[in-house]
């Protein structure tokens, strides 16, 4: 259940882009002088959107928040690959687009709607054999990694003015938009790549009650907690 009036509780943070989820976890047990904060899903450095703040005792509703199902809206841009899989990595292959179609577009993300494999990328916090894959990524390793299941609820395209398309997606936990982004374009036959991501949603949460993040105070403790 979830009520307002409790000290302890959750904040709903709009994170900047270029902050990691850590730097928001950071900078909000500063701010409240509080240690025991956390987050309930990661969110990378160059998304930004709603990120669920945990504080007190309330973290230990980790597991509760982190399955809720998530909305983003991203861009990408059809035509080029690149390391990381969004626009901060070099790009690694060029494919022309003008052969595309907007009907061939919409019909490959309709294909995507539904349970997928996603194989995790490299740049991710993901852990195996106990490290961290994006430490691993930054030193040239590449590991094997296996594919995840996960489900697409709804993907409807916002806007295309080529070589961008503009989507929403609803979409189970451990759902990666930057691999969606580049699997769709891979479908296409000509590469893709993640230009911006914002989340709107996790679970019964909006974006548009979040608060930024230079206007935290000890007041919003008290907004929502999670029983």
């Amino acid at each position: 259940m979830i009520r307002k009036g409790n000290r302890d509780g959750l904040i709903l943070v709009n994170k900047p882009r270029g902050l990691t989820s850590h730097d928001v976890v950071n900078c909000v047990r500063k701010k409240l002088n509080i240690r025991r904060v956390g987050h309930a899903g990661t969110l990378d450095p160059q998304a930004e959107g709603l990120l669920v703040i945990l504080v007190g005792r309330y973290t230990k509703f980790f597991s509760r928040f982190v399955d809720f199902d998530k909305e983003y809206e991203g861009i990408m841009k059809l035509g080029e690959t690149t390391t990381t899989g969004d626009a901060q990595g070099e790009v690694v292959k060029r494919r022309g687009i003008e052969n595309l179609n907007e009907s061939e577009v919409r019909d490959v993300f309709s294909s995507f709607v539904g349970e997928i494999e996603q194989i995790p990328p490299m740049v991710s916090a993901i852990r195996i054999e106990g490290k961290r894959l994006y430490k691993l990524a930054r030193r040239g390793i590449v590991v094997k990694r296996l594919p995840r299941k996960v489900r697409i609820y709804d993907l409807r395209i916002l806007k295309i003015k080529f070589p961008f398309v503009e989507f929403y997606v609803r979409c189970s936990k451990g759902t990666y938009i930057r691999k969606l982004a580049e699997d769709i374009g891979e479908r296409l036959g000509c590469g893709a790549h993640i230009t911006s991501i914002v989340r709107t949603s996790v679970g019964p949460f909006s974006l548009k009650e979040a608060v930024n993040l230079e206007d935290i105070n000890v007041a919003h403790l008290g907004e929502y907690t999670f029983e």
